[in-house]
């Protein structure tokens, strides 16, 4: 049966045509009848309809002229990246779709460079050739260039126009799934949270030390290998795992196991996707599909796993885990409680692993986690999926970041919020840097350049690559959560992408920024900043809260400083009552008296109100955002 299946993927940049393709080869297969299909049919979400955008993977079978085609439709934004790479690494071939209106762009390149990695048969495709192409000659040297390849099919995925020829590529050019002799080596990780010696999972789990295979439970001697390349979360099914076989059969009541969590599990079904969920009788290697695993618990199974009858069984690699590029903390609000809050987040980050997550407390929001996402879309695609699917109502905060203090013992600690220490104690800060590869059209070069050099970055190399500069910097972490990335989005209009590795901690120029309200230390606004930027910062806060705190009777005396030296003022007047108003006439000298009562009063007053201001939880939280 493997002889008649085709494992393939359409990659592309943004807004080149990849989901309307996606509709025509549903629609000259018949997968969905024409007057079901609606356009960009493969896009589940709402917010993909909402913004015209594909935010996730979405894998489908169809049947063609005999053959089993398995498309993934991936997304082209820089932001779910991530969702590309997984998808590839469960096909033997892509279709790299070109617009031929706007040309070869940044994500076109970065996703061609992860299927070459991958060593998969490349088909290129310009699209909207109903339109009027400007240069295609160079459009086509500029294919080959990249490519290798000269045939390339010129197609109208919107009129259909060229769809049926370049779906019969696919099945003369791709090559039939193999086993796992063929399965591409992707930068094998430890799995996030894959603790072999620590195993307490509740159920069937098999803990301590490595135990071999135990159940002798599954159908026949042939061992079995399935990826899990995405999940999702059904309240009956429990975890439904997607999944490309490699080897072996997989069957309903089969007995099985997660092999990196050595967590056994007995599979509730198997199907395909035609979209929808199909159950079948079984999935054969070279199949993808899904397994439900009736697995309740969302922090057990993770991206990347394999799914094995035997613990024996040598595990696939796994994925190399995403980096995120903005972060921010997540609180919930008052109305959710914590562990509603924990669990919804867990079952989001089944369907994205990409976003990741970190146990982290605030003095005045309490139990939260520190979020990293792969960008601002992505950031605010979260928050809006958390509302809408999982009716998760959040508090979202820009947060620290993890500094290392060096004391005068030499003893090096680690600290996010600045009261954690004692400064007279600390010798020197440390902050981390990081390594960060930026691709972008040569034509945006300079504006990058000098963003780097406004962020302490330090250019480490550039490289030509056709119309493309590929630029290596170092900079401080906090540059980077700071807005580098939306900078950088600006600058370039869109067509910039980066990604980043940690490098090593180095020392800097870092100072304690304190705020004063009402000539005490406000503790909770207290952060650590290089100093450079410590002034700028403190104004910017001191303007937040005089525009947003609430006027008192009495003047609030707003105040920025380091190490007890006062950098930046403001004052937020007291509230006005005229209480010589109801004098009319007669000696001034009587309304004098009134007014210099009040001004005694009102100096009594600022006495009594110091350190007593409090600061409603909107306004802080619009404070925390300040960089």
């Amino acid at each position: 049966m493997r002889e008649k299946i085709r494992n393939f993927a359409i990659i592309a940049h943004i807004d080149h045509g990849k989901s309307t393709l996606a509709d025509r080869f549903l629609e000259i297969t018949g997968t969905v009848s024409k007057d079901k299909l609606v356009p960009q049919y493969l896009d589940r979400l709402s917010l993909e309809r909402e913004k015209g955008i594909t935010i996730k993977m979405q894998p489908v079978t169809m049947e063609y002229q005999g053959y089993i085609l398995n498309l993934i439709d991936t997304p082209g934004h820089i932001d779910f990246n991530y969702e590309v790479s997984r998808a590839l690494a469960a096909v033997e071939g892509v279709i790299l779709l070109i617009d031929g209106t706007q040309g070869v762009q940044a994500q076109t390149i970065h996703n061609l460079e992860l299927a070459k990695k991958q060593n998969l048969v490349i088909i290129p495709a310009i699209n909207k050739i109903d339109l009027e192409i400007h240069n295609l000659d160079d459009l086509l040297e500029d294919i080959y260039r990249l490519t290798g390849e000269r045939e390339v099919y010129l197609i109208s995925a919107k009129l259909g126009t060229g769809a049926e020829e370049l779906l019969k590529a696919v099945i003369e050019k791709i090559p039939f799934p193999n086993g796992c002799e063929n399965y591409p080596d992707i930068n094998q990780i430890k799995l996030p949270g894959y603790k072999p010696d620590k195993i307490s999972y509740q159920g069937d789990n098999i803990s301590g030390s490595h135990p071999g295979n135990t159940s002798g439970q599954h159908l026949g001697n042939i061992a079995g290998k399935a990826l899990v390349f995405d999940s999702h979360f059904d309240s009956y099914k429990g975890i439904i795992a997607h999944v490309r076989i490699f080897e072996g059969e997989f069957r309903k009541f089969q007995e099985a196991y997660l092999r990196q969590a050595k967590y056994k599990f007995k599979i509730l079904e198997v199907g395909i996707f035609k979209p929808e969920l199909e159950e079948k009788e079984k999935l054969e290697s070279g199949m993808i599909g899904y397994l439900a695993t009736g697995i309740k618990d969302p922090g057990i199974l993770k991206i990347g796993e394999t799914i094995t009858f035997d613990l024996d069984t040598e595990p696939l690699s796994g994925y190399q885990e995403p980096k995120p590029v903005v972060f921010a903390s997540v609180f919930p609000s008052t109305n959710i409680s914590f562990e509603n809050f924990e669990n919804s987040l867990k079952k989001f980050q089944l369907q994205d692993p990409s976003i990741y997550l970190e146990k982290t407390n605030s003095p005045f929001l309490g139990k939260g986690y520190n979020v990293g996402a792969m960008g601002l879309l992505h950031l605010e695609i979260f928050e809006q999926r958390l509302k809408r699917e999982f009716q998760t109502d959040i508090i979202l905060t820009l947060p620290s970041i993890r500094y290392k203090a060096v004391l005068k013992n030499n003893q090096e600690v680690f600290i996010i919020n600045p009261n954690e220490i004692d400064l007279a104690q600390v010798l020197y800060f440390e902050e981390p840097f990081i390594e960060v590869e930026i691709f972008t059209p040569i034509t945006y070069s300079e504006n990058i350049f000098s963003l780097i050099r406004n962020s302490r970055g330090i250019i480490k190399n550039q490289v030509v690559e056709g119309s493309f500069l590929k630029i290596v910097t170092e900079m401080p972490l906090e540059e980077l959560i700071s807005g580098f990335y939306d900078e950088l989005k600006s600058v370039s209009s869109g067509y910039a992408s980066l990604r980043w590795q940690f490098l090593d901690y180095r020392k800097s120029d870092l100072v304690k920024l304190d705020i004063l309200i009402a000539e005490q230390t406000e503790s909770s606004l207290s952060r650590i900043i290089h100093r450079d930027k410590a002034e700028k910062i403190g104004r910017k806060i001191l303007l937040e809260l005089k525009e947003n705190l609430p006027r008192e009777e009495f003047a609030i005396k707003l105040q920025a400083a380091i190490n007890n030296r006062i950098i930046a003022r403001e004052t937020i007047p007291a509230l006005r009552k005229d209480v010589a108003g109801w004098l009319y006439g007669g000696d001034r000298t009587r309304k004098m008296k009134l007014w210099q009562k009040q001004k005694e009063g009102k100096k009594k007053l600022q006495e009594l109100g110091k350190g007593k201001v409090k600061i409603p939880n909107d306004v802080l939280l619009k404070i925390l955002k300040v960089r």
